[in-house]
This record gives structure tokens, sequence and C-alpha cells, in this order.
């Protein structure tokens, strides 16, 4: 059914005056990025995992325990999907994420939704400021063979449904991935994605903190537009552990929607 341009007016007009009051709400401004070198774990260590470059990894993530992934050894982007454990049809949404907190920097103070409208992972620490890609997704098989025509390699795309399948899911129930460490900006305004390197300088961290029980999957593969003509990504470290949750948090604060986010977990019990 069509719509007269009197109706997408009006539909323009409530969409605007939403943004507004959500920015208006937004008084608590992001902290800056988080301290370089890496200060110590503030929680009990679990495990530490090393995920190779090329390669998947997967795992149950309780609420209240946190991931630090980490480009210890140089380099590397890492792909990051999610599905609530109790419910695996609840999962990973990036355009609601993006939408709702009115900003496509995953960043230090943000939380990631999930497509109930529920927060799935608080970043709870962050080196980059933001340096994240929410919006492009990862490398697949095609890309692939176009970008290193000389060498086999392994993809995100593939990776992730491998990383599903040893979690009794398939691949209809991958989301769209986060990829971590990967500069993409839009750079002109004809909306052109770009590569900006000199965001990251292959040393840095992010911590993220479950807000109920997950199942998540990472993989460890060149970003499509990373513009290094080599497939050699390297290893990245993992580091598993308790969290501890600060009184005045500000994951829990920063926007309405976070807050409402927060809200939507405690009514479903996460």
């Amino acid at each position: 059914m069509s719509r007269t341009p009197e109706q997408i007016a009006a539909d323009r007009a409530r969409y605007e005056e939403h943004q507004r009051k959500g920015l208006t709400f937004a008084a608590r401004a992001l902290p800056e990025a988080s301290a370089m070198p890496a200060a110590p774990i503030a929680g009990d260590v679990i495990a530490t995992e090393t995920l190779a470059g090329g390669w998947y990894w997967s795992t149950l993530l309780r609420q209240g325990e946190a991931l630090r992934i980490a480009q210890a050894h140089g380099f590397a982007s890492v792909a990051l999907v999610c599905w609530s454990a109790r419910d695996t049809s609840e999962r990973l949404n990036l355009p609601d994420t993006v939408k709702v907190q009115w900003d496509t920097r995953a960043q230090r103070g943000r939380v990631l939704f999930s497509d109930m409208g529920r927060v799935m992972l608080s970043i709870t620490e962050d080196s980059s400021g933001g340096a994240h890609d929410v919006l492009l997704g990862g490398s697949t098989a095609a890309a692939n063979a176009a970008k290193y025509p000389d060498v086999a390699t392994r993809n995100t795309r593939d990776n992730l449904v491998l990383a599903a399948g040893k979690l009794g899911l398939s691949r209809r129930d991958l989301p769209m991935a986060l990829t971590l460490f990967a500069p993409v900006r839009v750079t002109d305004d004809e909306g052109h994605f770009a590569w900006q390197s000199d965001l990251l300088d292959g040393n840095h961290y992010v911590d993220l903190r479950a807000e109920m029980d997950l199942l998540v999957a990472l993989s460890n593969c060149p970003h499509p537009l990373d513009p290094g003509p080599v497939y050699a990504p390297n290893p990245v470290e993992i580091t598993r552990y308790v969290a501890e949750v600060p009184v005045d948090d500000l994951c829990r604060t920063a926007t309405a929607e976070a807050v409402r986010g927060f809200a939507n977990n405690a009514r479903a019990g996460a």
C-alpha cells in the first residue's frame, strides 16, 4: 500500500522527534578510549585462549563473565556473533544496536542489543575508541578468492557457519557479524566506506561483559576492506574472566535505550 507525501512527512517528523528525545537524554558523555597498555583484568581469570589467524572459536559465556580480546601478536580483525543460550532464536542485532543508540561506533560505554530489545554484551573497555565495524560484516569465500587468488584461505562466513554447527546451530541462525579492530568509516558525501589504518596500530584490546547467558562465536580473518595484499592474520589472545560491575555502571545508564534494554533483561530474568 503506497503512502501519501503527507504520511511520509508525518512519519519522518515522528522519527526526528524520537531521535531528539534520545539524544537529549544522553547527558552522560562516553569516556575516552581505554588506557594503553592494557590495565590488569579486574576480576578472577577463568581461562585464556589463543585464537590462531584464520581460525574460529566458540563458547558458552555466562551472565557476569567477560571476554578480553587482545591484539597481542600484531594486527588482526575478529568477527563476533552471539545468541541467547536460553533461546537461540534471540540473537545479536547490529542494525538495532546502531539505531537505538544513534551511533555507529561500538565503543567503551556502549551495549550490543539482541533482536528482542535486550542487552547481550556491554563494552566495558576499548582501547581503539570504537574502531570496529558494525555495518559491513565479514569476508566470504568468493571475496577471498578474488583478493588472494594465489593462496588458499579461510573466511569469516564459513568459519562462523562451522562455529554455529558446533553450538547446535546452522547457517540460517547466523546474524550479521560485528568485526572488532576493523577501522571502517564513511569518508565522503556519497556514503562510500573506507579503511582508515591510522586508527589502529595492531596493539589494541576490547572487553565485553555478558549481560545474559550467551553462545558466542569468533572468527579471526581479515576484513573485506583490509588493504593488506597478503593473507596473514595474526593470532589474538582471549581472556575469560568474572567481571566486576561498578555501582555506577556507565553501560547501564549512558542512554535511555540502554536503560530500557537492561529493564527488558530484568523482566525476562536474564
